[in-house]
C-alpha cells in the first residue's frame, strides 16, 4: 500500500503530467522521427536516421519547449479552464503557480541547451519559438483569427526543426504541412466554440465570441473545403504508396464533420467535432508507416 506521502507525490506527477500533455508531446516525438525517416531523410540509412544525436537534440529541444508551452498556456488560462474544463483544471491546481513557473523556465533553459548541441542557428530557432509560445499565450491567444493563426503557425513550428535540418525542399512537403496547417486551424477553430462560454466569461475575443457562432462555422466549412482540395491533389499528384487509405478515411470523416458541423449547438456536440479532428490528426502520424515499406526495409 501506498503511504500518504507517496500517493500525494504520484498525484503531483499526474498533475503536472496533466499540465504539460505529455500524452500530446508523445505525439509529437513520434511524428517528428517518423517524418524524418520517411519524408526528409527518405536516401539516408534508417539506422543513421534514428541514432543520430542531432536530431534527438532537435527532438527533445522540441519537447521541452511544447512542455513549457503548455505550462505557460495552463498558467494564463487557469481561471478559463476552470469553467471549460473544470475536472482537468482540479487535478491541474494541485502543483502551484509558483512551481510551473519554475518548471517552465528550467524547460526552456534545457531547449536551450540541447539545441547548442546541433548548432548556434538552433538556438536562435529555439529562442524565436519560445518567445512565440510565450507572446501568444500572453496576449496574442484573447484575439480573433491572430490567435488562431499563431497557435496553428506553433504547433507545425517542430516540423521545421527538422526540415530545416534535413534541407529536403520537395514541393509535397510543403504541401503535406499545408494539410496539417489546415487541419489545426480547423481544430483550434473547433475548440474556440467548445469553450465559448469561458472565453466570454474570461474577455477572450475568440472568432465564435466577436462574430458568433454562424460565422466560425462558415469558416470550418470553408477550411474543410479546402482541406479536401488538398487531399485530392495529394491523391491524384504524388506517390503516397498505401497512405491513400488515410486520405480517403479523412475525406469520409470531414464530410461527416461539416454534416454534423451545422447541426451542433452545444458543448458536448462541438467537443465531438474536436474529437473528429484529433483523430485525423493523430491517425495521419501513424499512416506515415503506410508511404512505402519496401523502401524503408531496402534501408535497414
Amino acid at each position: 500500500m501506498l503511504s500518504r506521502k507517496q500517493k500525494h507525490i504520484l498525484l503531483k506527477f499526474f498533475s503536472m503530467f496533466s499540465v504539460v500533455r505529455g500524452y500530446n508531446i508523445l505525439v509529437v516525438v513520434l511524428a517528428q522521427y517518423l517524418t524524418s525517416v520517411y519524408i526528409l531523410a527518405h536516401n539516408i540509412p534508417v539506422k543513421q536516421v534514428v541514432f543520430d544525436l542531432n536530431l534527438l537534440a532537435l527532438v527533445c529541444a522540441s519537447a521541452v519547449t511544447i512542455a513549457g508551452g503548455y505550462i505557460i498556456n495552463n498558467f494564463y488560462d487557469s481561471e478559463k479552464d476552470l469553467i471549460n474544463r473544470p475536472i482537468k483544471s482540479r487535478l491541474d491546481r494541485l502543483v502551484s503557480q509558483n512551481t510551473k513557473l519554475s518548471f517552465y523556465l528550467v524547460l526552456n533553459f534545457i531547449a536551450i541547451i540541447m539545441a547548442s548541441y546541433v548548432s548556434f542557428k538552433a538556438v536562435i530557432f529555439f529562442s524565436i519559438y519560445i518567445f512565440g509560445i510565450w507572446f501568444y499565450s500572453h496576449k496574442l491567444k484573447k484575439l480573433p483569427f491572430i490567435g488562431n493563426l499563431t497557435s496553428a503557425v506553433l504547433t507545425i513550428t517542430p516540423f521545421f526543426a527538422v526540415f530545416i535540418y534535413y534541407k529536403n525542399f520537395e514541393t509535397v512537403i510543403f504541401v503535406h504541412a499545408i494539410f496539417l496547417f489546415l487541419m489545426i486551424a480547423m481544430r483550434e477553430l473547433t475548440k474556440d466554440l467548445e469553450n465559448i462560454k469561458g472565453d466570454i466569461a474570461q474577455s477572450y475575443i475568440t472568432i465564435p465570441v466577436a462574430y458568433g457562432e454562424k460565422t466560425s462555422k462558415t469558416l470550418l466549412t470553408i477550411l474543410a473545403v479546402l482541406t479536401l482540395v488538398l487531399i485530392s491533389l495529394l491523391l491524384y499528384r504524388y506517390q503516397m504508396g498505401y497512405m491513400y487509405f488515410y486520405f480517403y478515411l479523412s475525406i469520409l470523416l470531414l464530410l461527416g464533420f461539416m454534416l454534423l458541423l451545422w447541426r451542433s449547438k452545444t458543448k458536448t456536440q462541438y467537443l465531438i467535432l474536436h474529437n473528429i479532428l484529433k483523430f485525423i490528426i493523430l491517425a495521419g502520424v501513424f499512416s506515415i508507416l503506410l508511404i512505402d515499406v519496401s523502401i524503408i526495409l531496402k534501408r535497414l
